[in-house]
């Protein structure tokens, strides 16, 4: 083995948690964030009144210079536009419900990230693609012959999604 090749990783004879493996690259990052723990951002949304438990997230936990007061944190929450205002207006019950959960001042006042929250989980938008002319033509002479109107209209739409689909996969 030469002096600049890398060094054989360690090796485990077990398996190992996801949240074992990711932990070590997520706890770095949370404490430049300001958090100790995981526990605010895993549990978030039993913590959070509704509906910020839905519509914000914590960002950041800003302590004040020097010694960490009697008086907590500052928390920044990223939250979706729309509920910025109600947020602001909303604070103090948020920081409330955060000292509950945990038992001790933790926050002591809630802000406003500048950047918005923008849910992963919210359903996508899906926009059915418009079936070419020949995919038309040839699903109506398929289905043409089914007497039952809702029969051939169902199927007429089951023809329409799975060749819009495979043009989607292939085109």
């Amino acid at each position: 083995m030469a002096k600049d090749d890398p060094p054989e990783p360690k090796r485990r004879n077990r398996t190992m948690s996801m949240a074992d493996v990711l932990s070590g690259a997520l706890d770095p990052v949370l404490k430049q964030r300001g958090f100790a723990s995981r526990d605010i951002i895993t549990h978030w949304s039993v913590m959070a009144p509704k509906p910020y438990d839905s519509v914000a997230i914590p960002d950041k936990l800003s302590w004040p210079r020097g010694e960490r007061s009697a008086e907590g944190a500052t928390l920044l929450l990223r939250c979706v536009p729309g509920h910025a205002l109600a947020i602001a207006h909303e604070g103090e019950r948020i920081a409330a419900a955060v000292n509950r959960y945990f038992g001790f001042v933790l926050v002591g006042s809630v802000r406003l990230s500048a950047e918005p929250f923008r849910p992963g989980s919210a359903p996508v938008a899906n926009t059915p693609l418009q079936p070419s002319q020949s995919v038309v033509a040839r699903v109506g002479a398929e289905v043409a012959d089914v007497a039952d109107e809702e029969v051939r209209e169902a199927l007429r739409k089951l023809g329409h999604a799975l060749a819009s689909r495979a043009e989607r996969k292939h085109g």
